[in-house]
């Protein structure tokens, strides 16, 4: 169960209605984070002091804003987790299989409810790697043709 402790600051949620682009309204719904919350442990700070790890919700709500807006690491609103908290956070999780993990839980949940509209996917091939022996495969332009 998710549970906000006094040493927490509760962060401003933003409403949908009024969000721009750069501010995210809540990310995860309590009960998206309930199937999930299992796979981010999460243990409240001792009663001998010492700095409190971040919540693992907040640090996952700030991976998800990144990934969701495209944005810079260093560009991560304030309301969140420092940004190399998160950043490391998205390493680590993304090496122990958790972030793959949570996404396929939370997608199969969607998916069983027919919340995913699988008309509008697509894929970018912005990352495509050019193969070798393009120049051969192409027809050149008339500008770049041999000259004889």
């Amino acid at each position: 169960m998710y549970m906000t402790l006094v040493w927490w600051p509760k962060r401003k949620r933003v409403s949908t209605k009024t969000a721009s682009r750069t501010e995210r309204p809540v990310v995860l719904t309590d009960k998206q984070w309930s199937l999930v919350a299992n796979l981010f442990p999460w243990t409240p700070p001792s009663q001998k002091g010492g700095r409190p790890k971040a919540h693992p919700r907040d640090c996952l709500e700030g991976i998800l804003w990144i990934l969701v807006t495209g944005a810079r690491w260093k560009d991560l609103p304030k309301e969140y987790p420092s940004k190399a908290t998160c950043h490391r956070r998205f390493q680590q999780w993304t090496i122990e299989g958790r972030l793959l993990s949570a996404w396929q839980i939370i997608l199969e949940r969607m998916d069983d409810a027919g919340q995913i509209d699988f008309s509008e996917t697509f894929a970018d091939g912005t990352f495509a790697s050019a193969k070798k022996g393009g120049e051969e495969l192409a027809r050149l332009v008339v500008a770049k043709a041999l000259k004889s």
